[in-house]
């Protein structure tokens, strides 16, 4: 027999068949005990009783005209008659009865004591030199029927008892187990973007060290993922002035020479430069999107930072790119990190200026629910492609001037945030296009 794969079950079941067996052998051992015990007591009963009445058949039988007559007591009341008896003579003559007494389950009398036949226990006791002879009877079925009476007073109440014993230790090892239960629904939310040490301090002494050793564990890919994400911040942020250096000194090649093919060349080195800052911006955004904190101790109103977002890139673009902006009247108060919203809702904005017709312009709307919608018309995204568009450096197409790093990063806030990223195309309502949705963190101001 294969036990069960859960430590509950495992536990439950052990102390329920122990507890059980225990009972059984306990209440077998008791009536045992209890059954030697009535024995002694019947006997002692019985040889009390054939005592008693010798005394009384001997005044009788002495007092007796003739001699050898037996004599059969008659029944005052109806009763159950539980010991019968016999007086005999010393040539075995029965001189006195009980009314019940039926003289073929007494055997010939041999002296003093106990005897016990296939049917009866007897008790022998004589009197005047054996002259006269008692011999008690008690049915062997009587003892056995109160055996049986006691056993099953022993018994019945186990049925009763062991079931809701063993419901007692299923809730006491549950209730027992209950820590490690948190510790383990705990642990299910731990993921890459959160490698905090579960609490343990309510944990078992014996499960303890193991949950310390997974502490440790979960700390140390804490300090490596933070060091990859260091190392990436870093090193974008180092590429910054470097990259705009250079990108400096390409402009100042075309201003300078007069050859058509070298200001050509620096004019590709310019912008190939331009697409490498791009990039370093979108890895520094990365860096921040999955270890920076997102979420503050006060609230802020999530028009603001969309909306210097919006302008910030109609000014960027010279005032050619069309973007429909609508905010709502009332403020709409969120927790989460103005400059986090600002990041999402630029890659947002800026990707759909990407990939859009450019004949309409693209819609960015904040909803009182703290909605955030942005959508562009265009050509419909396949469903294979939608479903890798939050893939890292994955691009839509391949002349897209993209990192490929904007939905990522835009996924990667959402997934801190609690938040979830909604993509569809065709747009809702329409045939084409493209439209993000996401509910951001709302929080209700005190009254």
């Amino acid at each position: 027999m294969r036990l069960p794969r859960s430590l509950q079950a495992r536990l439950g079941l052990s102390l329920g068949v122990l507890l059980t067996a225990l009972w059984i052998a306990a209440a077998s051992v008791t009536a045992v005990i209890l059954r030697h015990e009535m024995d002694e007591v019947f006997d002692s009963a019985l040889q009390e009783t054939a005592q008693r009445l010798l005394p009384l058949a001997v005044v009788d039988i002495v007092g007796r005209e003739e001699d050898g007559v037996t004599q059969r007591l008659g029944v005052i009341r109806e009763h159950d008659e539980f010991f019968t008896y016999l007086v005999r003579d010393a040539q075995g003559r029965i001189l006195l009865q009980s009314h019940a007494a039926d003289p073929t389950v007494f055997p010939a009398y041999d002296g003093p004591g106990f005897r016990q036949t296939a049917t009866h226990r007897l008790y022998n006791e004589d009197a005047l030199q054996g002259s006269v002879r008692i011999t008690m009877a008690e049915p062997l079925d009587r003892r056995a029927a109160v055996a049986r009476q006691i056993q099953m007073g022993l018994g019945l109440p186990l049925l009763v008892v062991i079931p809701v014993a063993l419901l007692f230790i299923v809730l006491a090892v549950r209730a027992s187990l209950a820590s490690l239960r948190r510790f383990r629904e705990n642990l299910e939310t731990r993921n890459a973007r959160d490698l905090s040490p579960v609490p343990a301090q309510d944990i078992p002494l014996e499960i303890a060290p193991m949950a310390a050793t997974l502490n440790g564990l979960l700390d140390r890919l804490k300090a490596a993922f933070d060091a990859e994400r260091s190392f990436a911040a870093n090193a974008a942020h180092e590429l910054r002035t470097p990259l705009a250096g250079a990108i400096a000194q390409a402009q100042r090649l075309q201003s300078e020479t007069g050859d058509p093919s070298a200001s050509q060349r620096a004019a590709d080195i310019e912008a190939t430069l331009k697409r490498l800052t791009r990039r370093t911006e979108r890895l520094m955004q990365l860096a921040r999107a999955e270890g920076g904190r997102l979420r503050l101790d006060h609230a802020s109103d999530l028009r603001t930072a969309v909306r210097i977002v919006v302008e910030d890139i109609r000014r960027g673009a010279g005032g050619g790119c069309g973007i429909d902006l609508s905010l709502p009247e009332a403020p709409v108060m969120s927790d989460l990190d103005p400059d986090a919203l600002g990041i999402l809702c630029r890659n947002l904005v800026e990707n759909a200026l990407r990939h859009g017709s450019g004949t309409a312009p693209v819609v960015v709307e904040l909803s009182t629910e703290a909605e955030l919608t942005v959508a562009n018309d265009g050509p419909v995204v396949p469903p294979q492609a939608l479903a890798r568009l939050t893939d890292r450096f994955h691009r839509a197409g391949k002349a897209a001037d993209g990192s490929g790093l904007g939905l990522s990063i835009v996924a990667a806030i959402a997934a801190r945030t609690g938040s979830r990223l909604v993509m569809a195309s065709p747009r809702p309502g329409a045939t084409d296009g493209f439209e993000a949705r996401i509910r951001l963190p709302r929080k209700t101001p005190a009254n």
